[in-house]
């Protein structure tokens, strides 16, 4: 029937362990219509959704889960350690978007988050641009090259060192970068809309990442472990 439809099956997997996902292409969405009334009328097939596919409909189909997603706050999107190919993945199809777009990483120190960021960039095939870190040692820019001012670049910010641990020439250039159209990824954004003008509306998305689902992200201990480490 898909065949006769000329609807060809770009992906098909398990997802949940419960349902079969496809990833359906064709050149006339009435195809897809007219599959959809023939599908319904077969007793023993249940048809439980037929849409045009969201990001996290096209990585359920590849990872045969969906993603962890707080039902009260739909922008906040959870993942633990050993979902790191569903995050990279989930990093790489938004760092692919123009514009911009900014996105918080929760988690706890060296948990992965910024390797996660890197690993999704390169997903996305864009160049990355660390505006603050402690990856290798404290990292606080004040002035970027013309070719790390590109909009396409993916800027990584350390929310505490840009807020706790920065002067006002690395703020006025943390200003410059949140207002381009570009993607920005904040790790600890609590953090960083506590300790300055941004507030939470600013954020397009939050991700968590936990070493395990129960782990608790206490931003009190932070402050302390950066002391330490810088």
């Amino acid at each position: 029937m898909l065949g006769m439809l000329e609807v060809n099956i770009l992906t098909i997997n398990g997802v949940e362990g419960k349902t079969r996902g496809m990833l359906l292409e064709t050149d006339d969405e009435r195809k897809i219509e007219l599959l959809g009334d023939m599908l319904r009328t077969v007793s023993s097939v249940t048809v439980s959704a037929l849409r045009h596919p969201k990001l996290v409909d096209i990585l359920a189909v590849r990872h045969g889960r969906y993603i962890d997603r707080d039902s009260d706050d739909l922008k906040t999107f959870r993942f633990t350690r050993d979902e790191l190919g569903l995050l990279v993945d989930f990093l790489g199809e938004l760092f692919k978007r123009e514009g911009h777009q900014v996105i918080g990483l929760r988690g706890m120190p060296r948990v992965g988050k910024t390797e996660s960021i890197i690993a999704g960039s390169v997903c996305a095939m864009k160049h990355w641009t660390f505006v603050s870190s402690t990856l290798l040692r404290q990292t606080v820019r004040s002035q970027l090259s013309e070719d790390e001012c590109n909009p396409s670049n993916v800027f990584i910010i350390d929310g505490i060192v840009s807020t706790l641990r920065s002067n006002e020439k690395h703020y006025q250039l943390l200003q410059q970068i949140m207002s381009m159209p570009s993607t920005k990824v904040v790790e600890h954004p609590d953090v960083f809309m506590k300790e300055s003008e941004y507030t939470y509306d600013d954020f397009d998305i939050i991700i968590e990442l936990r070493n395990n689902p129960d782990e608790e992200i206490v931003y009190d201990t932070f402050v302390t472990i950066y002391n330490e480490e810088i």
